[in-house]
């Protein structure tokens, strides 16, 4: 039987993609866009898996790529496109739910520490009691995406967990940028915004926007945003790759809480943002921005998500979903 030409052609790109991503000495690692990937900036930057690579004996050739939403990292993850991707907790552990017996997703290692604020142009909005049909909550994936799921939890707590769901019916999917513009013009439906940095900074400025609630006032203090996570595949084959790569997450976290000013630097010129330095010196010197890479109150989501029927499988703690070499950090 014979294939068409580029039936061929595309059978041996996909098998060439998937030998780039699973072979020792080669990574290719998928970031998303804001502050939240600074750790990922500085690697990058730097080039530290190369330099903790050679340490060994080994030239690591690293692949980086941006993409926008956690559906798209997770499809590409589990069709061995790319080696390790990055989101936030909850479509994370939504990944290690879904694959647990299979491909087996774990986390790597925590990106930071950051809030994610609820803010409202809505006068009459000071807590979540006070939204009505009538509002509208902006966030980059409704009823799934980190924002939605940090919602939820709350809601669970305030009217039970047989109406977590309560908001989803007044949250509309839009990204950051978007939202943030909204807001702060003023006069769309988009009343309400889920913001991660920097964005809820940018819209605080305006004096017609306020703060309701805060992430962290959600999951009882400071807790991850986003992590990074790969398949037992990736783990278990490339033990020198990984090694490498976890290494060089720990020595950018060191640098950036040594070397502040030269972080922001560093977040401009790789993200090629066109924030004023000071601007982004502020955010990355607020002390409610940790960019550890130690889990905090992932362990929050697990369980919660977990009471309330999205997660199938109930981990016993933060180290079920993390691969080992995690737990020489502190973590939860």
């Amino acid at each position: 039987m014979q294939f068409p030409l580029t039936r061929l052609v595309a059978g041996l790109a996909l098998a060439s993609a998937t030998l780039l991503a699973q072979a020792e000495g080669r990574i290719s690692i998928a970031q998303q866009f804001g502050i939240g990937y600074l750790v990922l900036d500085v690697v990058q930057d730097q080039k530290l898996i190369e330099k903790h690579g050679k340490a060994q004996g080994l030239d690591i050739d690293v692949d980086w790529s941006q993409i926008s939403g956690a559906t798209a990292m997770n499809e590409a993850l589990l069709a061995n496109a790319l080696d390790v991707v990055s989101a936030g907790v909850p479509p994370m552990l939504t990944l290690w739910d879904r694959t647990k017996g299979r491909q087996n997703v774990k986390a790597v290692a925590a990106l930071g520490s950051l809030p994610n604020y609820l803010i409202s142009n809505n006068p009459k909005v000071k807590t979540l009691k006070d939204l009505s049909d009538k509002d509208r909550i902006a966030v980059p994936a409704a009823g799934t995406g980190f924002q939605s799921r940090t919602l939820q939890i709350e809601t669970a707590k305030l009217y039970g967990k047989d109406d977590f769901k309560r908001f989803d019916n007044i949250s509309v999917s839009l990204a950051h940028p978007d939202a943030t513009a909204a807001l702060m013009a003023g006069g769309s439906e988009i009343n309400t915004h889920f913001s991660s940095a920097p964005f809820y900074y940018q819209a605080l400025e305006n004096k017609a926007v306020h703060k309701v609630i805060s992430s962290y006032d959600i999951l009882g203090g400071p807790a991850t945003f986003n992590v990074l996570y790969t398949t037992q595949k990736f783990h278990d084959e490339n033990p020198k790759t990984y090694k490498a790569f976890y290494a060089a997450l720990v020595e950018a976290s060191q640098w950036i809480k040594a070397n502040k000013p030269k972080a922001a630097e560093t977040f401009i010129r790789v993200q090629k943002s066109k924030l004023p330095l000071d601007f982004v010196r502020k955010i990355v010197e607020d002390p409610e921005n940790d960019f550890t890479i130690s889990p905090f109150r992932t362990y929050v989501y697990a369980d919660e998500l977990n009471k309330l029927g999205v997660l199938k499988n109930r981990a016993a703690s933060w180290k079920d979903y993390f691969f080992e070499e995690a737990y020489a950090q502190p973590g939860s």
